[in-house]
C-alpha cells in the first residue's frame, strides 16, 4: 500500500471534495453605501450547498453582504477542509491551517421562485443525508459512534436554514477563478473545467463525521499508528485521520524526521493511504477501513509471536 502518482487525488479532486464535504465557508464582499464602493473587505462566516457544480449561499437579511453586493457583485468564498474535535484542537496548538480552497467570482442574489427553488433543493439535501443515516449498519455506526454531538453533521448544521428561526437572502456564487491552499500554506490554481468533470465523492457529505469518530476514539487512532507501521513500514508516535474519500484516506502522523547530528526529531508529516478498490458508499468505506484494522493487528500479533 504505497504511496505513488495514482494514490493521489488531483487538485481538482480535492477542491470538489472540500466544497461537497463542508457547509460553511467566509463570504468576503467589498463594502458599499449609498455613495458607492469603499474598496474595503467584509468578511462574516456563512452556510451554502453545492447544487449542479455552483455554491448557494444562505446571507442572514442583517448581514453587509446584502448591500455591498447591490453595488458590486464581485466577491470571494473561503471554504476549509472539515476539521472537528480533536484535528481542531490540533491545528491550533500547532498554528496550522488546513487544506482550503479559495473561489473568486460574482455573488448574484437569486429573485424569489429561484431562491424557494434553491430552498427546495437544500431540505431534498438534508431528507436524503437523513434517510441515508437511518440505513447504516452496524460497520457504520461503529465508525461514527465516537463522533460527540452534531456540530459534524452536515445536515444538521444546515436545517436550521430550513426551520424559519431566521431569515435570509440567497446567492448563487458564479466562480471565475480557483485556488488550492495546501496545509503548508502553498497556493495552487485549480483549472475550473477539471473541477466540472470530477464526479462528487460519494463519502464527502459524512466526511466530518467520520473524522471526528475515528479521531475521538483512542481504539481507532492507535490503529491508525499501526497502519504507518504495517503499511508504510514508518514508526508513528501519534496520528489523526486527516481527510477522507473514496479512493482511500490521509493520515496526519508524528514521524521521526531527517536525521541530523546522528539523531532525528518527530515532525507532523501527511501520509497517503490507499484502498483496494474504490468505495462506492460510506458502507464500503468503513468496511474497508475496519479489514484493514484487522489485518494491522493480526500482522502486529504475529510479529510479536515470532520475537
Amino acid at each position: 500500500m504505497k504511496t505513488n502518482k495514482s494514490t493521489v487525488l488531483s487538485l481538482a479532486e480535492r477542491c470538489k471534495n472540500i466544497l461537497a464535504s463542508n457547509w460553511q465557508g467566509y463570504l468576503n464582499t467589498i463594502k458599499a453605501d449609498a455613495q458607492g464602493s469603499k474598496g474595503d473587505i467584509y468578511t462574516s462566516k456563512v452556510k451554502y450547498m453545492v447544487r449542479r457544480g455552483k455554491p448557494y449561499i444562505w446571507v442572514p437579511e442583517k448581514e453587509l453582504h446584502n448591500v455591498n453586493t447591490i453595488i458590486d457583485e464581485r466577491g470571494s468564498l473561503a471554504i476549509a477542509s472539515p476539521f472537528p474535535g480533536p484535528l481542531a484542537n490540533f491545528f491550533r496548538s500547532m498554528n496550522k491551517l488546513p487544506a482550503r480552497v479559495a473561489l473568486t467570482g460574482e455573488v448574484v442574489p437569486l429573485k424569489e421562485e429561484k431562491a424557494q427553488s434553491a430552498a427546495e433543493s437544500l431540505k431534498e439535501l438534508i431528507l436524503s443525508e437523513q434517510q441515508e443515516s437511518s440505513k447504516f449498519t452496524h460497520t457504520v455506526s461503529g465508525v461514527l459512534r465516537s463522533s460527540k454531538g452534531i456540530s459534524a453533521s452536515r445536515s444538521e448544521n444546515l436545517k436550521e436554514l430550513v426551520d424559519g428561526g431566521e431569515k435570509y437572502r440567497v446567492y448563487r456564487f458564479n466562480t471565475s477563478s480557483c485556488m488550492f491552499l495546501d496545509g503548508h500554506g502553498r497556493t495552487h490554481e485549480v483549472d475550473l473545467e477539471s473541477m466540472e468533470k470530477c464526479r462528487t465523492d460519494p463519502v464527502a457529505s459524512f466526511s466530518a463525521k467520520l473524522i471526528d469518530g475515528i479521531n475521538q476514539s483512542e481504539a481507532r487512532r492507535r490503529a491508525l499508528i499501526l497502519f504507518c507501521l504495517i503499511y508504510l513500514n514508518t514508526n508513528a508516535r501519534d496520528a489523526y485521520m486527516l481527510s477522507v474519500d473514496c479512493k482511500g484516506f490521509d493520515l496526519l502522523a508524528k514521524v521521526l524526521g531527517p536525521m541530523k547530528d546522528s539523531h532525528g526529531e518527530y515532525e507532523w508529516k501527511e501520509l497517503r493511504f490507499k484502498f483496494k478498490e474504490e468505495a462506492c458508499d460510506v458502507e464500503s468505506f468503513c468496511r474497508q477501513l475496519v479489514k484493514m484494522e484487522e489485518e494491522a493487528v493480526k500482522n502486529v500479533s504475529s510479529f510479536s509471536g515470532l520475537r
